[in-house]
């Protein structure tokens, strides 16, 4: 009976533990292939003298994030661009150019980074100045 108990209060350590390892892991991957993407779409740029309309103008495959989530993205030149555009606790877009993110842990999302929905999003900041969890932008 003492095992058991002693191996349940080892579990019930090393389980929260284990999930926080696996949560900064995802976040680690995410803002791997935001960057990546991003050199993608910087070629795709030098390439054509324009920014793709969505990622599969790449040619790439499918863009999933590790949550099993589609990468979002917005070219901001369009004309529906800027009012769907992500912003900052000034309610100001973080990027001119486009916007990159995945929508995190939870898979939801707002535009302003101080939603509830928003503070687990990987987001391309400042241009690609900034990758990284919204909450830290």
């Amino acid at each position: 009976m003492l095992v058991v108990a002693i191996i349940a209060v080892v579990a019930a350590i090393a389980l929260p533990s284990f999930q926080g390892y696996m949560d900064r892991a995802k976040v680690a991957q995410a803002t791997s292939d935001i960057r990546s993407i991003d050199v993608v779409i910087a070629q795709y740029d030098s390439d054509k003298h324009t920014l793709p309309d969505d990622l599969s103008d790449l040619g790439k495959g499918s863009f999933i994030d590790p949550w099993g989530n589609p990468y979002q993205y917005l070219n901001l030149g369009d004309a529906h661009g800027m009012g769907q555009a992500r912003k900052d606790h000034s309610l100001v877009p973080i990027n001119s150019d486009y916007d990159l993110y995945s929508k995190g842990k939870d898979g939801r999302s707002a535009s302003p980074l101080t939603a509830q929905h928003s503070r687990d999003d990987i987001v391309r900041g400042r241009n690609g100045g900034f990758v990284g969890l919204a909450s830290d932008f």
